[in-house]
């Protein structure tokens, strides 16, 4: 039996712009801008030749048959193999799962450049990277995540596509950056991307956030145009927009992870005392730390 391992950071988006009008999957995707956190996705895949296809999925210590994208990944995977083959994915994921987090992304990426690896295959690593993408747009999962994962760091997608045709710019000082985040539950990304008005409202502000944040790519600038996205959005919960109220009474910058039921903070370093005191004194229910910026990307282990 064969095996390969991989680790792709997890990716808080602060806004973004639907792009899915191509009919080209490669090419749709999203414009948005965010950042990679130093935990995220570790995946193992193990794989052996078999009379025929056999997948099976463990997220967390727990078999699953709910692992829809890591699913679609594997077979997609698959069809570049020899013959037949047993495959067994372990995933390891350290960020919340349906809450912004990017998750999904990070499964399918890992899982891409993993079996390309443990079978040999041959691929670069954006043409395995690409297969995770159209995994993730075929079960719309998300848009940009794939490639946020292959890129690491705080920047923005300009261009939407997959690795490799999408653009994008990284901010140059990442490592003076740190962040936190608090979670409380997930939201359907899926849902929400199918969801006409919701659509629409994100396309009113998200291209033009795009556009400014290219031109000036500021961490404090970022933090403000994704609370104005937000605010415009609409759809945070009664629980986040405590937490919200609280953070514009104390001074913090916050805003909401797209698509979840979780907040984060994009500062510099040096506020990250009175950040953490922030968190700390409103959500004391949960264990908020500060989180390093991933400035490698996703990655073979």
């Amino acid at each position: 039996m064969k095996e390969a391992s991989a680790f792709a950071p997890g990716h808080l988006t602060g806004f973004f712009q639907i792009c899915d009008e191509a009919e080209d999957p490669l090419r749709k995707g999203s414009r948005g801008a965010g950042f990679s956190i130093d935990i995220g996705v570790q995946t193992r895949v193990q794989v052996e030749p078999s009379e025929r296809d056999v997948i099976s999925v463990v997220m967390n210590g727990s078999v699953t048959r709910e692992a829809v994208v890591s699913e679609n990944t594997v077979r997609r995977m698959l069809t570049m193999a020899e013959e037949p083959q047993r495959v067994e994915v372990t995933h390891e994921i350290e960020t919340p799962i349906g809450a912004g987090f990017g998750s999904s992304g990070g499964g399918a990426l890992t899982i891409a450049l993993a079996m390309n690896e443990a079978l040999d295959l041959g691929l670069s690593h954006v043409d395995a990277s690409r297969v995770a993408h159209l995994a993730e747009i075929e079960c719309k999962t998300g848009l940009g995540s794939v490639f946020a994962a292959t890129q690491g760091g705080f920047g923005v997608l300009y261009k939407p596509g997959a690795p490799g045709i999408g653009k994008s710019i990284k901010y140059d000082r990442s490592d003076e950056l740190t962040a936190f985040c608090v979670h409380f539950g997930p939201i359907s990304t899926s849902e929400a991307l199918s969801d006409p008005v919701l659509r629409r409202r994100i396309n009113d502000l998200g291209g033009d956030f795009v556009d400014e944040i290219k031109g000036n790519l500021d961490p404090s600038r970022f933090m403000e145009l994704s609370r104005e996205f937000t605010d415009y959005v609409g759809i945070t919960t009664p629980r986040l927009r405590v937490v919200l109220d609280a953070a514009d009474k104390a001074g913090v910058p916050c805003s909401m992870a797209m698509f979840g039921e979780a907040l984060f903070s994009l500062v510099e370093k040096d506020e990250a005392g009175r950040v953490a005191e922030f968190y700390r004194e409103t959500v004391s229910d949960q264990k908020v730390r500060p989180i390093s910026i991933d400035e490698r990307g996703a990655h073979l282990l």
